[in-house]
């Protein structure tokens, strides 16, 4: 029995339904002591506003420093310190929102590091690039086998999803819609998906 082995590749795309917000809190003094302070004070108050937005499980430390600061010539100025959160949103308008409140409240002890937006629910995304990636391989496979001199394609032998060991992956791409608190993209993400399929060929 002659086969053949074909790997096919489709997508689908779905609109991210969450947010991860990175912000800090930052401050400086003259001494560590009174930057450390200054920092503190920010930062109750980034979780505080963090808390109205999001379940308390969701506010989560990620750093705490504290270093020297310095002139653009080099000499010392005092301490800057800095204690990092990442912050989940169980959807962009709320992201959205604890932006707009963090700016305010917290001010110029504020800094914003990223905001990575994340899918939860692929709403039949990873399927649909599946039945795509399928379809893509019965094609190819169809193509080679005529090209072989076959009468056509027979039964599936083997099935395997990814090539090699590859799934459904994530990709970003052109955003598309915006957020109505505070401005931000949801744009949507490509889903992609690979099938490797052994067909027998007829004679």
């Amino acid at each position: 029995m002659f086969t053949v082995t074909v790997t096919g590749i489709g997508t689908s795309t779905v609109a991210p339904d969450s947010a991860v917000v990175r912000v800090a809190a930052v401050a400086r003094g003259a001494a560590v002591a009174g930057a450390y302070e200054a920092m503190s004070t920010a930062a109750a108050t980034v979780v505080e506003v963090a808390q109205r937005h999001t379940d308390e499980r969701r506010v989560a430390s990620t750093g705490i420093t504290v270093w020297p600061a310095h002139d653009h010539e080099g000499r010392r100025t005092g301490y800057e310190a800095r204690h990092a959160y990442a912050i989940g949103c169980a959807d962009l308008a709320s992201a959205g929102r604890l932006l707009g409140e963090l700016a305010v409240e917290v001010g110029d002890g504020l800094a914003v590091d990223s905001v990575a937006l994340e899918v939860t629910e692929d709403h039949g995304a990873g399927g649909k690039a599946r039945e795509a990636a399928f379809n893509d391989a019965r094609e190819r496979a169809a193509q080679l086998a005529r090209m072989a001199g076959a009468a056509g394609l027979g039964a599936v032998q083997t099935i395997v999803e990814g090539d090699a060991a590859d799934g459904p992956s994530p990709l970003p791409k052109l955003a598309m819609m915006r957020d109505a608190g505070g401005g931000i993209e949801a744009g949507e993400t490509t889903v992609t998906a690979s099938v490797t399929v052994v067909w027998e060929l007829l004679p």
